[in-house]
């Protein structure tokens, strides 16, 4: 399956405010997939200084990852496809 990343812009949030966020998404993915719309959440990566995050999911197509994030009630500024590389 595809993966892709979601860009978010998140002025002032707070650390707590951030592990709810992500708490939401990993919650609101396994209910997709549990419907029947499989979304997985991979994970996070967030800076600081630029109170930016990216979040990695594989979905069969970014409409999904839209719908997830969109029910989770978390901003995002766009949704592109990525290549999660990790080592071997």
């Amino acid at each position: 399956m595809p993966v892709y990343m979601v860009e978010r812009d998140l002025p002032g949030i707070e650390m707590e405010q951030l592990a709810a966020a992500q708490k939401a998404a990993i919650e609101t993915s396994n209910q997709f997939t549990a419907d029947g719309k499989p979304v997985r959440y991979i994970r996070t990566t967030f800076v600081p200084g630029e109170a930016h995050c990216m979040c990695l999911f594989e979905a069969g197509n970014p409409e999904l990852v839209k719908e997830v994030n969109e029910k989770a009630q978390i901003p995002f500024t766009r949704v592109v496809e990525a290549l999660d590389l990790t080592p071997q």
